[in-house]
Parts: C-alpha cells; sequence; structure tokens
C-alpha cells in the first residue's frame, strides 16, 4: 500500500491541514492559525473551518481565509472549480508555500533580533550602559549579566519565535548544571526581557510567566548557629568579622542584600532585600542587641558591608576556626535567625515577613496582614539577649 505524500510544512501562522484518516469523505481538517494558549502556553486548536476531500483544495481555502475572503461553504466551490485540476496543481501550490518560507520569513527572521540583540537593548535601558562596558558594575548587573551567560543555547535564536518550552529547557538546563537562585535568576531575567520586548514591539506576548523551577529551593537548607556557638560570637564581637556575622544572625538578610540595604539608625530599621517579591523592599527592626554593632560600622564605614562577599567569606572562615566553631556560610546567619524567631515565638506570620518568605497558601495575610514597624519590633524583641 503506497505511503502518503509528505507536503511541504505550511508557513507558521498560515494555518493547519490534518489528515484524520481513511474512511471520511472529507479526510483532511482545514485550521486557522491557533490564536488562544493553554496555561502552560501551548496552543489551543481551533475549530476547523472545514473539511474537504484534498489537502490542495484545504490549501486553497486557507489562502483564502488568509486573504479574507473565505465564508463558510465556500470549500464547496473552491472544491468544483479545483477539480481536474488537482494532480497538475499540487506541485504549484507546494512550490508556492516552498517560496513564501524561504523567502518570506526568512527576510523576515533577518530583521527580528536574537535573544542576545534584546538582551543588549534591554540592558543599555535598565543600566544606562552598553553591556559589557569597563566601568564598575552593580550586584545587580552582574547577576543579570551571569544569568545571560547560563542561557547561551538560547542566544542565537529569534526573540519572538521563541514559546515556553524553549525558555523551559534553558532553565532546566541551568537548574540541572548548577543551583535553584541560578536558575531563578535566569528566570528574573526572561521575565524582565519579555516586558521590555513587549514594550517596544519585539514580541507580542512574552512566555517566562509559564515556565517554573522544578528542583527543590536550596534556601531551605542550612545549619543555624547553636546558642553555645553565638555566646562564643558576642564574646568576641570586638572582631569586625564576628561583629557582622551577629548582625547577620539578628536580621535575617541575605549576604548578597547588605551590600544596597538601607539602614535607618533614626527609626532603628534596615529596609531592602534581594531574590523574591516578597522579599525585597521589606523592612526589618534592628535588634536593640546590635544597635551599637550597626552604628560602629556605619560610623567606621559608611555602610554596612565595605569588602565584597568573597572577601566576607574567606575573613567569616578564618574567624570561626580560630574561634574552634564549626564551619558556617554566611546564609547560615539567615537560618539563624529563623531559629531564633522560632525559639522565643515570634509570631510565625511576622517570622515569614521579616524574612522575606512568601504568603503563597495564606492569601488572607499576604494581602491584608500588613504591619507597623512598630508591630514588628515587639515580635524581633521577643529574641531573648541574655547569650552577650
Amino acid at each position: 500500500m503506497p505511503r502518503r505524500k509528505k507536503f511541504q510544512k505550511l508557513p507558521n501562522g498560515y494555518g493547519q491541514i490534518r489528515y484524520l484518516g481513511k474512511g471520511r469523505r472529507n479526510p483532511y481538517g482545514v485550521y486557522p492559525p491557533a490564536t488562544e494558549e493553554y496555561d502552560n502556553g501551548r496552543k489551543k486548536t481551533p475549530p476547523a473551518l472545514c473539511y474537504v476531500s484534498d489537502r490542495m483544495v484545504g490549501l486553497a481555502v486557507l489562502t483564502s481565509y488568509k486573504a479574507g475572503t473565505y465564508k463558510p461553504g465556500d470549500e464547496i466551490l473552491i472544491e468544483k472549480e479545483m477539480r481536474g485540476a488537482v494532480a497538475s496543481g499540487a506541485k504549484i501550490l507546494d512550490n508556492l508555500v516552498s517560496d513564501y518560507n524561504k523567502a518570506v520569513l526568512s527576510v523576515g527572521n533577518e530583521e527580528k533580533p536574537t535573544f542576545a540583540e534584546v538582551y543588549e537593548k534591554y540592558y543599555l535601558d535598565k543600566f544606562g550602559q552598553e553591556y559589557g562596558h569597563p566601568g564598575k558594575r552593580t550586584a545587580t548587573e552582574n547577576s543579570m549579566s551571569a544569568a545571560f551567560k547560563n542561557c547561551a543555547a538560547i542566544h542565537n535564536s529569534i526573540y519572538a519565535d521563541l514559546k515556553a518550552d524553549d525558555l523551559q529547557e534553558a532553565i532546566d538546563s541551568v537548574a540541572n548544571r548548577l543551583s535553584y537562585s541560578s536558575a531563578e535568576l535566569v528566570k528574573a531575567l526572561m521575565s524582565q526581557m519579555d516586558r521590555y520586548a513587549i514594550a517596544n514591539d519585539i514580541c507580542e506576548k512574552g512566555y517566562a510567566q509559564f515556565t517554573r523551577i522544578k528542583i527543590a529551593d536550596d534556601d531551605e537548607h542550612g545549619i543555624p548557629f547553636s546558642d553555645p556557638d553565638l555566646e562564643i560570637l558576642w564574646k568576641n564581637k570586638e572582631d569586625e568579622t564576628v561583629e557582622m556575622i551577629l548582625i547577620m544572625c539578628y536580621s535575617g538578610f541575605r549576604i548578597s542584600a547588605f551590600k544596597d540595604l538601607e539602614v535607618n539608625l533614626k527609626s532603628l530599621y534596615f529596609r531592602g532585600g534581594v531574590k523574591t517579591a516578597a522579599g525585597k523592599d521589606r523592612i526589618v527592626p534592628i535588634h536593640s542587641a546590635i544597635v551599637p554593632l550597626v552604628r560602629r560600622r556605619i560610623r567606621q564605614y559608611g555602610k554596612l558591608f565595605p569588602i565584597s562577599n568573597q572577601k566576607f567569606r574567606s575573613a567569616m572562615y578564618k574567624i570561626l576556626a580560630d574561634l574552634a566553631i564549626e564551619k558556617h556560610t554566611p546564609h547560615d546567619c539567615r537560618h539563624t535567625f529563623s531559629r531564633l524567631c522560632e525559639k522565643y515565638g515570634v509570631n510565625e506570620n511576622d517570622r515569614k515577613r521579616m524574612m522575606g518568605h512568601s504568603f503563597q497558601n495564606d492569601i488572607t495575610n499576604g494581602i491584608y496582614g500588613h504591619r507597623t514597624i512598630e508591630e514588628l519590633r515587639e515580635q524581633i524583641e521577643k529574641i531573648k539577649t541574655d547569650l552577650l
């Protein structure tokens, strides 16, 4: 039994002609271009325009539809007119589709920017400098640059042609090779680029919103300092590295947040944060135990964190070894804050607020649970400081 002939693939946005199987009087379904999508970004198959006996007839129907002249029932007239010319016309129409793909689409793609080209435009718009500039870069610039490099697989792809599956594959690759936080930065970059691209008519819709990170958040893992550890740290608070460790343990911010953290010494609170919507620009009262430490650092350096993250890590590991305390990472300070909140009965929702955790499963607290600085201060001061 001879196989059905394989035809040229129709151009994107032209519609579809599907063979629905033998035994039908009109075995070809003719479908208009898909316009609706499922939540995951995949296109929904629209209802068929009609059903015809031959693919060439279906192509003529789609051509009429694209021209805006098709009316339901026209396929009958089209089929009558084309009867007898099917065999000779098939090659002509196939060549027409091929020429359309080569000429029309290739010219269009040359004018459409790639992911890398859109990134360079986005970078200039966001940071006011060209990507790769020789000057000093902010932490956000470095983060976005790292995220861009980590999705090199789609750098040369036409931005407007990228769909949810393409972006998801890039995010999955980063998550599997590197870490949750690296994948999270890539997803954040894609979301910001989507907003820029839509605003500048580079694409009609962004698909980053339909992606997700499929591995567990490693932010949940860590070993907090024990009470004996904290007692040793408090006894050595004159050491400026220990001083910063204690500030981190009693505030709950990530190390990357301290570079740009706002310190209000009049009203005694921190404002800032990184990573998530819930974590950014949050307010945490300065615990009374660390107020003198914060004041001293601001007085001496004009800011809390005057060195690079890497230099601080090296200094932290050295002082912990000198004090005979088991090695901890800077992120363990954040887990220490969480442990102290739990130990001393800080309200769970306020603990989440101060740590920048979202209220995904608690709509009431997430939307309506606003708290004043003094209400949060009352909670954070529950943490005892008898270790001093």
